[in-house]
């Protein structure tokens, strides 16, 4: 009997060519793992079954995972305000740990002794990939084809469509080249084609999948309402709803004001950088929505803390490492602070523009009276005297210092 490999599959042209050549190499049986974290059009091929046994598999999972992703992925890192280089909302990095979880997982239950992916060795997905899959089983076999250059001899797109020719397997892609795309519940990314030179524009016309360009977006301004409740969205515009379905939802009423996209230069884990461009409607909202209310009933320390967590989850994020020590600390602190993020956030849409219309919480520190310029019972206005000759202490006694020492100079 031979022995089990499980394949992250997506069905498309790599993990398809993926079949054949490790039968063909290695003599596996090949388990297919389709992970659906909400990518929508290669899980809506009625072929997909089809194509992966005709291919040479004997089993496919499909698994969906959405929900999870939304609650036990997403949100920790909306939370955390996780956003990598100011600008990435780690969209493709959050779903990598989840994806090596459940490939563990059934290669578990499956009793295979290798796990193999079509990531390629100049990508983050490798790490990202393999850092979650030594964390979760340090014992399993990695395969990564693209780099065993001494047996994967394809190069191009090209040369693996006659690949799967040469082994009767029919294919439904063409020759033609496009941009690689990566989608899920949060965002999609696109990169290639004009995007591998900087100097250019992105083509949105033909780039765009979840939005329209802010310039094509509608001359009117588009009203929301987000409840959140201990830092998770619990309804959007009144109806209440599951994360993973007011991320959709968002995702709509945001591409069509043409919100969310960005236009990057990255650096990546292996060193280089790369360009790309990334569509997060709803993400966008969401973390802006989240930001509007922490600024609303957070202290000042707690949030400057935060914010350099933050930049560090994005780190280990992006890097693959959600499974780490370090990781699970910065979630815990997030975890904390966020028992008092409940309350309501208006906002306004408008060609890529989200406009602040009024936050309210049950735990604002916000307090009128001792905000307003007018005189309030919980602040006297002559207390700030003594308040400023602390504070500017050292700047005073530095001060002093620096004439006694100009005073010398001259005496001497």
């Amino acid at each position: 009997m031979s022995e089990k490999v499980v394949l992250a599959y997506s069905g498309g042209l790599d993990t398809t060519a993926l079949i054949p050549w490790l039968k063909e190499n290695f003599g596996y049986e090949i388990i297919c793992v389709c992970i659906n974290c909400g990518q929508k059009e290669e899980l809506t091929d009625d072929n997909l079954q089809e194509r992966a046994i005709a291919s040479g598999a004997s089993k496919l999972y499909i698994e969906d995972v959405v929900d999870e992703f939304a609650e036990d992925f997403i949100m920790p890192c909306v939370q955390a305000g996780a956003v990598y280089e100011h600008s990435y909302l780690l969209g493709t990095s959050m779903a990598r740990p989840l994806i090596a979880k459940r490939l563990v997982e059934i290669a578990h239950a499956e009793g295979a002794v290798a796990i193999c992916h079509g990531a390629t060795g100049k990508g983050n997905d490798q790490i990202r990939f393999e850092l979650g899959i030594k964390a979760l089983d340090p014992d399993i076999k990695i395969i990564a084809p693209w780099r065993m250059t001494e047996v994967w001899k394809m190069e191009s797109r090209e040369d693996e469509i006659q690949y799967c020719k040469d082994h009767g397997i029919d294919l439904p892609f063409s020759m033609g080249k496009g941009y690689s795309r990566d989608r899920n519940l949060w965002h999609i990314s696109h990169e290639g084609l004009e995007l591998e030179d900087p100097a250019q524009a992105p083509n949105y016309d033909k780039l765009l999948v979840l939005s329209v360009a802010p310039d094509k977006a509608p001359d009117k301004m588009t009203d929301i309402t987000l409840t959140f409740e201990n830092g998770v969205p619990t309804s959007l515009n009144g109806k209440e709803m599951k994360v993973a379905e007011i991320i959709e939802e968002l995702n709509i009423i945001g591409g069509e004001n043409g919100i969310g996209i960005i236009d990057i230069v990255e650096n990546r884990v292996v060193g280089m950088k790369s360009r790309g461009v990334y569509e997060t409607p709803g993400g966008t909202i969401l973390m802006y929505a989240h930001d509007q209310l922490e600024e609303l009933v957070l202290d000042r320390e707690t949030m400057e803390t935060k914010k350099k967590l933050g930049s560090q989850m994005a780190q280990v994020v992006y890097e693959g490492k959600w499974f780490t020590p370090l990781c699970d600390a910065i979630r815990a602190f997030v975890a904390s602070t966020q028992n008092v993020v409940t309350g309501t956030v208006n906002l306004k849409l408008y060609k890529g523009n989200i406009i602040k219309n009024g936050t309210t919480s049950p735990y604002s520190l916000y307090n009128s009276s001792l905000a307003s310029f007018t005189t309030g019972d919980l602040y006297d206005h002559k207390d700030a005297s003594g308040f400023i000759n602390l504070f500017g202490l050292p700047l005073k006694v530095r001060a002093m210092v620096k004439n006694d020492v100009k005073k010398m100079t001259k005496e001497n």
